[in-house]
């Protein structure tokens, strides 16, 4: 008798822990299901539709995110700059290159969670495709980092590492299948402090 109970109580633990330790590994687990790269950018074009994975639609929605649906916009995130090193928040960088074709796009730099790094001082969070300075052949330079520059500066202070954040809006790009055949900025390291 004792030995039934045992048994069937070892089983309920083994299959209970067991599928709560499963599902807590796929949220957990830094995955590129249905990732999206170009260069050092990644994008999830099925992030706000019904094609999206099950496990990374729980993680984004257990994150507080809100997907762009695909006729809205997507999201591009780079982790790293162009040589492959994590971006830093002590660090300096320039993003140079074309942007594809959007009625309105924003960048700021972000935390491992992708929430906004504050604002330092009196300089916006964030910079937006209508208050940026573009060149005669309408790419742009941008500059990112702790120290001012003139021209398109985005501010970062503190330490520790961070995560740049690219979101078109209204663009023909979102719908997944254009995502590989378009240009976006490189992000080029200039310096770090300390």
């Amino acid at each position: 008798m004792f030995k039934t109970v045992f048994l069937t109580l070892l089983t309920l633990l083994i299959a209970v822990g067991g599928g709560a330790a499963s599902v807590w590994l796929m949220l957990e687990a830094d995955m590129d299901a249905g990732a999206v790269t170009v260069g050092e950018w990644s994008a999830y074009p099925d992030a706000g539709t019904e094609r999206a994975n099950p496990y990374a639609r729980a993680r984004f929605a257990r994150e507080g995110g809100l997907a762009l649906g695909q006729a809205e916009g997507i999201a591009f995130v780079a982790a790293q700059d162009s040589a492959g090193a994590p971006l830093s928040r002590r660090c300096s960088y320039v993003l140079e290159g074309p942007l594809p074709p959007a009625r309105f796009w924003t960048l700021y730099a972000a935390d491992g969670a992708q929430a906004a790094l504050p604002p330092r001082g009196r300089r916006a969070a964030a910079l937006h495709s209508r208050a940026v300075l573009r060149r005669p052949d309408g790419s742009l330079a941008l500059a990112v980092g702790p120290r001012p520059r003139a021209g398109n500066w985005l501010a970062t202070g503190g330490d520790g590492p961070m995560l740049l954040v690219l979101t078109l809006f209204d663009t023909p790009v979102a719908n997944g299948g254009q995502v590989l055949d378009i240009a976006l900025p490189q992000v080029l390291r200039t310096g770090c402090d300390g």
